[in-house]
C-alpha cells in the first residue's frame, strides 16, 4: 500500500472527483485508528476479543444506539481493561476526535461521581455499580483491517461515539450523542458549558419579530426529536417521555409541534439575523461540526458555510431561561443538531449531531464500500482468488 493510494482523492462513477464524500476522506485519521486498534486487539484475552468484536459489519446491533445506561451493551467495559488497555482505548478514541471534543467526553463519565452524591438515597446499594465513570464500553463491528470497513462505538451515559472507517479512506462520525448531568449546579466541571451556552446567548440577542420566529413551541420535548432512529426520516416527532422516565410527559399536540422536517426546516433562517448574531449561529453550529474527526471537520465547516447562512434554521422550544424545560435545534441540509434540556427540572442536558446522509456511512456504504476492485473490499477479495479464475482479470 503507497502513500499515493492513502491520499488518492474521491472520485465518481466516471472517475470525476467527488464532492460529497471528499467531504468525508480522512485517510490519515483511517489509518491512525486502524493501527491503534490493531495494538488494542492484540493485548486482549480471547474473552474480551469474543466480547469486544461483532465479526459481522451489519449486525443490527450497529445501529443500536442511545446514552442511558441499559444492561445489554455490546463490547468490554472500561472496568474490564487493565491500565494499558486503557490507556490504549482513550489513545484511539483521541485520534478520531479533535482535542477540545476529547476533552469533553474524558469530562463527561466523571460527573458519574457527582450523581453518586446526588442520587444516594435514591438508588440506595445499587448505587456502586449504576454510577461509575468505568461504565463504557467499546464495541468494533466488522474487521479493521488495512483497506477494510469496520466501525469503533465508544458508549456508556451521556456519550455515544460511532466511528465509521469505509475501506480504510472515509470517515463518518455520526451520530454523536454527548450529555450532561448535572447543568445547574455548585461545581466546575461543565463539559457542555458551550454547547448550550451559545445557544442561549443567540437567543437572548434575538428581538421580538425574531424569537417569535425562531421559538416553534412553549412545551420542551422529553428528549430528541428524531428520537433514536438509526436513519433520520423525511419528518419525525418526539416520542410523549424520555425512556425509564416518564415524570415529564408530553402530548400529542406537542408532539407535532415539535415535528422535524427534512425538506421544510422550523424556526429562524439564518439570513434574518444581523451580523453578530449571524457569527452566534455560526459559532454554535461549529461547536457542534467540531464533534467530527480533526481531519475532516474543516471541510464540513467550509461546506456548510459554503450553503449560506440562509441555509441554516435555528428553533427553540420550551422555557426560555435555563434551569427549566428547554430545547432547541439547527438544521442545515447536511446536519442536524438537537440539544434537549427537559427532565430533572431542565437540569439534564442531552445533546446530538446527526447527519441526515451519512449517519453510520448508510450513503458511503451504499455507493463506495468496495466498489472499486483496486481498492477496498473489492481488493481483499482479489487476494484470494486466481486471476484465471477471474472473469475481470487482464488478459494476455
Amino acid at each position: 500500500m503507497t502513500h499515493d493510494l492513502i491520499t488518492a482523492p474521491t472520485r465518481g462513477t466516471g472517475g470525476e472527483p467527488t464532492d460529497a464524500a471528499a467531504a468525508y476522506e480522512a485517510p490519515r485519521t483511517a489509518t491512525r485508528m486502524l493501527v491503534t486498534a490493531m495494538g488494542l486487539l492484540d493485548t486482549f484475552t480471547p474473552e474480551q476479543r469474543a466480547a469486544a468484536v461483532v465479526a459481522d459489519f451489519d449486525d443490527p446491533r450497529r445501529l443500536d444506539w442511545d446514552i442511558i445506561p441499559r444492561p445489554d451493551r455490546t463490547g468490554v467495559p472500561l472496568h474490564r481493561l487493565d491500565r494499558h488497555q486503557k490507556v490504549l482505548l482513550w489513545d484511539l478514541v483521541r485520534t478520531a476526535l479533535p482535542m477540545r471534543t476529547f476533552t469533553k467526553v474524558l469530562a463527561i463519565p466523571q460527573l458519574e461521581h457527582v450523581l453518586r452524591d446526588y442520587e444516594h438515597d435514591f438508588l440506595g446499594p445499587a448505587l456502586q455499580a449504576w454510577r461509575t465513570s468505568d461504565s463504557y464500553f467499546v464495541t468494533f463491528f466488522g474487521r479493521p483491517g488495512f483497506e477494510d470497513t469496520w466501525m469503533l462505538r465508544f458508549l456508556g451515559h451521556h456519550v455515544c461515539l460511532n466511528v465509521t472507517v469505509v475501506d480504510e479512506r472515509w470517515v463518518c462520525a455520526t451520530p454523536v450523542a454527548l450529555g450532561q448531568q448535572p447543568t445547574e449546579y455548585d461545581g466546575v466541571l461543565k463539559p457542555l458549558a458551550d454547547d448550550e451556552g451559545t445557544a442561549f446567548e443567540l437567543l437572548a440577542s434575538l428581538d421580538d419579530a425574531q424569537r417569535e420566529g425562531a421559538v416553534i413551541h412553549d412545551v420542551a420535548p422529553a428528549d430528541f426529536v428524531t428520537r433514536q432512529v438509526p436513519r433520520i426520516g423525511a419528518f419525525e416527532q418526539p416520542d410523549h417521555y424520555d425512556l425509564g422516565m416518564p415524570q415529564y410527559t408530553i402530548t400529542d399536540a406537542d408532539r407535532v409541534a415539535l415535528r422535524f422536517s427534512r425538506d421544510e426546516p422550523s424556526g429562524l433562517a439564518g439570513d434574518a439575523l444581523g451580523p453578530q448574531q449571524q457569527e452566534l449561529l455560526w459559532r454554535l453550529l461549529d461547536c457542534y461540526v467540531a464533534r467530527l474527526p480533526e481531519e475532516a471537520w474543516l471541510k464540513h465547516r467550509a461546506a456548510v458555510r459554503a450553503a449560506g447562512i440562509g441555509s441554516v434554521h435555528f428553533a427553540w422550544a420550551g422555557a426560555q431561561r435555563r434551569g427549566e424545560p428547554h430545547y432547541f435545534r439547527v438544521q442545515t441540509p447536511r446536519f442536524l443538531v438537537e440539544a434537549v434540556n427537559a427532565v430533572a427540572g431542565g437540569n439534564h442536558l442531552h445533546t446530538v449531531l446527526r447527519d441526515l446522509d451519512q449517519d453510520f456511512a448508510a450513503g458511503l456504504l451504499a455507493t463506495h464500500r468496495g466498489s472499486d476492485a483496486s481498492w477496498g473490499r473489492g481488493h481483499l477479495d482479489t487476494r484470494t482468488t486466481s486471476s484465471a479464475d477471474n472473469p475481470l482479470e487482464l488478459r494476455p
